[in-house]
């Protein structure tokens, strides 16, 4: 009787334009999870240490001329923005792993202390998906025969989980490398140019990089790459200018 289950599934999302998902959907959405954690990390590591990097050359050079006194701040200011992107994505990620093993024990137990609930559970998830009468019975009748299946169904439908986590060293070290990137745009001008010509090459290098990267960010926002990028750019010249106004104020002390 359940051999065809599959099969009715997807007539029944087919037919009902209020099913607006299948119950199969993670599968996909599992694949894509290792290049959407890439693209995020090299996006906003990118983004952040060009930002965190231009705002500390430009307010150096507001200050001093002295190029080896801005390119020493530069290079700290990136390793420590480096190294602190890295280190909170590794602890982000491991903590989202620690969260999700805490919720399976605790689904594994409610599962075998309260079955019916977690069964009644299973029959609203799918009822809200738009199933119902025989076919609603035969798919959480097929979910809740098999344990694996339904503590997995319960942790993605109901929780929210992916089935798959990637290493959190693995992360990290993708978001250190992508901040380091990023960060080493705005000190490369100094080290061939004088600091006059420096500052204007930093500032408009920056920000062609921050137009790229926030074009980018859409792949993950699915907004206007035009206005996106246009944005994350007028966000660089603006740090740019804040950096260079204040290392100017104080600069008369110096």
């Amino acid at each position: 009787m359940l051999k065809n289950l599959e099969f009715h599934v997807l007539i029944m999302v087919y037919k009902n334009p209020k099913t607006t998902e299948s119950p199969y959907k993670h599968e996909h959405a599992e694949t894509q999870t290792g290049k959407g954690k890439l693209i995020k990390n090299i996006v906003f590591g990118v983004q952040d240490g060009a930002l965190t990097t231009l705002g500390v050359v430009a307010g150096i050079t507001g200050a001093v001329t002295d190029n080896s006194l801005i390119i020493l701040a530069g290079v700290v200011s990136l390793a420590a923005e480096a190294i602190s992107m890295g280190a909170g994505e590794y602890i982000s990620s491991k903590s989202e792993v620690e969260v999700y093993k805490h919720e399976v024990e605790l689904e594994k137990k409610e599962m075998e202390r309260m079955p019916d609930i977690e069964r009644q559970e299973i029959v609203d998830i799918y009822k809200a998906k738009g199933f119902k009468g025989k076919l609603l019975n035969q798919i959480v009748r097929k979910i809740t025969s098999d344990k694996k299946l339904w503590l997995d169904t319960m942790l993605r439908e109901e929780l929210g989980f992916p089935q798959k986590f990637e290493d959190p060293k693995k992360l990290g070290f993708q978001m250190l490398v992508a901040s380091f990137i990023g960060g080493t745009i705005p000190i490369i001008p100094y080290l061939l140019l004088p600091v006059s010509t420096a500052l204007f090459i930093s500032v408009m290098g920056t920000a062609v990089s921050l137009f790229i990267v926030g074009a980018s960010k859409t792949i993950i926002t699915k907004g206007n790459w035009i206005k996106s990028g246009i944005e994350m750019m007028l966000v660089g010249m603006l740090v740019a200018l804040a950096g260079y106004s204040i290392g100017s104020i104080f600069g008369v002390y110096v």
